[in-house]
């Protein structure tokens, strides 16, 4: 899950395509290089941070809102947890980020956290397939193809369980109340993340960096039970933008 997906930025949950496999995010790409371009020099690679996390930015996918890339120390923190509450329109959402599962995760987490970066911004998806539910937030642009400028590499979960329902075993259980990263596909992680109010079933391929606590759970169950906005050629959608508006006024560090 994150600003980029396949295509149209969204999880493919139609009912011929069942099988919803992961994509959640999609990278939008730059515009096209004409023939005209070649004479011109080449622009300079984009600027990596030097610590362990390797925060890269992204030219061709700028900033939905300005933020400098994070520190990036040589000894990234890796040890305890870090609360961190999600003021909504619709119920505070409080969050226990975990360092030891995702030290760059939470390290980027964080530093967004500091900039107001989460500040005023929408929950721009609601997914509701049996397979599938989560709420989806972190762009500022509201589109879902947003970003903070910058992307990092992967901290991938290894001990999920097994889907009971997918005999290839490739998927796993997001279990309720999991917090994690969306992306575009291996190392794209921005600032886009996914709050699972219910088991859901994915391919192991998103950054676990937290939880969500009870009463941030009973918030996502009053969301969800408002069930996806319908449109005029669908009335009753299981991916989309949320009926009940979810806007997070304020994103900040639980001391």
């Amino acid at each position: 899950m994150s600003s980029n997906a396949p295509a149209s930025g969204r999880i493919a949950v139609n009912a011929a395509a069942v099988a919803l496999a992961t994509a959640v995010l999609i990278a939008t790409g730059g515009s096209p290089v004409s023939a005209a371009t070649s004479a011109v020099t080449p622009a300079a690679p984009p600027t990596t941070t030097h610590g362990p996390c390797q925060y890269t930015e992204t030219p061709d996918e700028p900033a939905a809102r300005p933020v400098p890339l994070p520190r990036d120390p040589h000894r990234t923190p890796n040890e305890g947890t870090v609360d961190v509450v999600l003021k909504t329109s619709q119920g505070d959402i409080e969050l226990a980020l975990d360092r030891a599962k995702a030290p760059c995760t939470v390290q980027s987490f964080l530093h967004l956290v500091r900039h107001r970066f989460y500040d005023r911004t929408p929950c721009h998806r609601l997914t509701a397939h049996p397979r599938l539910k989560v709420l989806q937030c972190g762009d500022p642009s509201g589109t879902g193809e947003g970003g903070p400028g910058y992307r990092y590499r992967d901290e991938l979960p290894t001990d999920l369980d097994p889907a009971p329902t997918d005999p290839t075993g490739a998927r796993r259980i997001y279990p309720r109340g999991t917090l994690a990263m969306a992306n575009a596909g291996p190392d794209t992680n921005g600032s886009q993340f996914f709050l699972v109010y219910a088991d859901s079933t994915l391919r192991p391929d998103y950054t676990i960096f937290g939880t969500v606590d009870d009463d941030g759970l009973a918030t996502l169950d009053k969301i969800a039970a408002g069930g996806v906005k319908p449109g005029p050629d669908n009335p009753a959608p299981v991916d989309g933008q949320p009926a009940l508006p979810v806007d997070i006024s304020r994103a900040k560090i639980d001391c």
